[in-house]
């Protein structure tokens, strides 16, 4: 069985004060086990952000615990965050996030350097890791001549370049088309599975679902199992089948909805096969 590498407990983080506060996440509890690949998605403002800044330790929580390998980072000191971000997360951006002035080799051994490897073995490492992930006589290039697809090869390279044991990835597909995001996947998926990192992903793209050990669904500031939940056929949400506030059977088959606008429109625009125009749906909601 797995050891478990991170748990997080009653975290919670809010915005402003009074009429204005927001709470951005509302006392998430998480364990992830190493070597295991978590996919969070959510709409827009869902707290995914938040979420993964508080994760990397690049955000504090309002209150509650994130034990990872043993120390609760909630709890440590703001010197104390650098040097352990540094040897134990790697990040991955959507943007990328390199540094345009350097090569694609110096990029990665710039990670390096943060964590205390510099000279001749950052630069065997870096060029290591280069090669492992395809970029050959490319890894002298400046980063801005580069691909899409080489950037982001760049950007996992540098992200685990000290060997992390977790690497947090903001939308790393966002940018890419089908192929290289689909090499990118099949990049993460390896890392999890060969070096045994855990690897968090924060994304809207639901193509990582194929990749991901589990994935969860993170709405209003909470957790809810994406498994568990169904699409609404009119507007294409996910939702809740325990809270949603309309739904209807059809053909012993229950549909849910976001709202009773998109099951009305759903019942006027739609005949579903085995019923005829004017067939009664019964069970609605």
């Amino acid at each position: 069985m797995q050891s478990t590498l991170v748990r997080i407990h009653d975290l919670v983080r809010t915005f402003g004060e009074g009429e204005t506060r927001v709470e951005a996440v509302r006392g998430l509890d998480l364990e992830l086990a190493r070597g295991e690949i978590v996919l969070v998605m959510g709409p827009s403002g869902s707290g995914k952000t938040t979420f993964l800044s508080m994760l990397g330790g690049l955000l504090r929580a309002t209150s509650g615990e994130i034990w990872i390998d043993g120390t609760d980072i909630a709890a440590l000191a703001e010197r104390e965050l650098p040097p352990f971000r540094a040897r134990t997360f790697g990040f991955i951006f959507q943007d990328f996030n390199l540094l345009a002035a350097l090569s694609a080799r110096e990029n990665v051994e710039v990670a390096l350097n943060i964590a205390g490897v510099r000279g001749g073995p950052a630069r065997e490492r870096a060029e290591t890791l280069g090669n492992a992930m395809g970029l050959g006589n490319r890894l002298d290039f400046p980063v801005e001549k580069l691909s899409g697809g080489e950037k982001q090869r760049v950007a996992i390279a540098r992200a685990i370049a000290n060997r992390p044991a977790l690497i947090l990835a903001d939308e790393p597909t966002a940018n890419l088309d089908s192929h290289h995001g689909a090499e990118t996947m099949r990049l993460l998926r390896g890392l999890a599975k060969e070096e045994g990192t855990t690897v968090v992903i924060v994304s809207h793209d639901e193509r990582l679902r194929e990749i991901a050990d589990r994935a969860l669904w993170l709405e209003d500031g909470r957790f809810k199992t994406l498994q568990a939940l169904v699409r609404d056929p009119t507007c294409g949400m996910l939702v809740d089948p325990a809270e949603a506030p309309a739904s209807v059977e059809l053909g012993g088959e229950r549909l849910f909805f976001c709202s009773a606008g998109c099951r009305d429109e759903f019942l006027a625009d739609n005949t579903p096969i085995g019923y005829s125009q004017g067939a009664r749906p019964m069970g609605t909601r």
